[in-house]
């Protein structure tokens, strides 16, 4: 099966590669983008930046010289529901984006996942109240990209799923502003981070510090719920 893997950051396919059997670089009009044989599956993984559009513009591209069989929207996501912890693997049945609603193919892998809504949104959801009312509206999970593989997917008549790992939890609130961070080209800036530690250094730093470890240990938690997908 040919199966077109879309997140917004290269490191959130750490943990997919390091499983995969073989990769070769791909030539593709997006930040970074690889071919990988994985369980079985011939893979696609471009990463094109934070936000629905650079998301569906990487399906789009990818379309033109990869003949998927499936989409897959993959990455970090925020937790909405108690019982989500650090890692934890979330399996979208269906993906929100304010009054539309995307269906998601169920996949498994060999390790636990939970299954939920997906709210999509286009912007980094920093405090716990944020995550209350979206967790009110009925959504386990929150992130930026899958609404925009989804609508691509459904266009191009192609099957949509959605595998995301936990990073940050439902009752905590961000320090850092992440979204005054956001460039225009779906990247955060390092240095917009580093000039707001200033303020508050201990927490700041502490938190830049904990997101990175949470970060290696979602994408380690992909890279084996990938290592045997099963549609």
């Amino acid at each position: 099966m040919r199966i077109l893997v879309i997140a917004a950051e290269r490191r959130e396919f750490t943990g997919i590669l390091a499983n995969a059997q073989r990769t070769s670089r791909a030539a593709l009009e997006v930040r970074w983008a690889q071919s990988a044989w994985l369980s079985g599956h011939e893979m696609l993984l471009a990463a094109n930046g934070a936000g629905a559009p650079r998301a569906a513009a990487a399906v789009d591209r990818a379309l033109e010289t990869f003949p998927a069989d499936a989409v897959v929207s993959t990455g970090f996501c925020g937790a909405l529901r108690p019982e989500l912890a650090i890692g934890d693997v979330v399996v979208a049945d269906f993906v929100t984006a304010g009054e539309r609603r995307f269906r998601a193919r169920p996949v498994s892998g060999p390790v636990v996942w939970h299954t939920g809504s997906v709210a999509s949104v286009d912007h980094v959801v920093q405090t716990a109240e944020e995550k209350g009312r979206l967790a009110n509206s009925g959504a386990s999970a929150v992130e930026m990209e899958a609404a925009g593989v989804a609508e691509r997917a459904v266009a191009h008549g192609l099957s949509f799923s959605c595998v995301k790992a936990v990073t940050d939890l439902g009752d905590e609130t961000l320090a850092n502003d992440f979204n005054k961070a956001l460039r225009d080209d779906g990247h955060f800036d390092t240095i917009v981070l580093l000039r707001g530690t200033l303020r508050q250094p201990m927490v700041r730093v502490g938190e830049l510090l904990r997101l990175r470890k949470r970060c290696v240990r979602a994408a380690r938690m992909l890279g084996d719920f990938f290592a045997d997908l099963q549609f």
